[in-house]
């Protein structure tokens, strides 16, 4: 499927043509978005259905952020920009879930 701008007919504008991108692209959402909640209520291994949900939501993620949020028309340096404080903000919510998480939370013994 290709989601490639069309070129536009006359008397339509290029917004126009983006309109049904931005449709189309909506409903390819919709129907990732039913997939996930089938996938849920079928009886997969756990491992097949987390890998599953994690593959289907990254490409809703990369719908969102490559078209909706206009990166597919920025320059190459914004779409870096945004990987980079992506992987920041990836990497400090690792950090601080292992620095807070539950092994953390258990308290020492107490020796007097």
């Amino acid at each position: 499927m290709d989601l490639a701008l069309p070129a536009t007919a006359p008397g339509h504008s290029p917004a126009h043509s983006r309109f049904h991108v931005y449709v189309q692209i909506a409903m390819i959402l919709a129907i990732i978005t039913g997939v996930e909640l089938v996938l849920i209520f079928l009886p997969f291994p756990r491992a097949l259905l987390i890998g599953g949900l994690v593959l289907l939501s990254t490409v809703k993620f990369l719908f969102v952020i490559f078209y909706f949020m206009h990166l597919r028309w920025d320059r190459l340096f914004c779409t870096i920009l945004f990987f980079i404080g992506l992987v920041l903000a990836g990497g400090t919510m690792w950090a601080l879930i292992r620095l807070f998480g539950a092994d953390a939370s258990i308290p020492l013994s107490f020796q007097p």
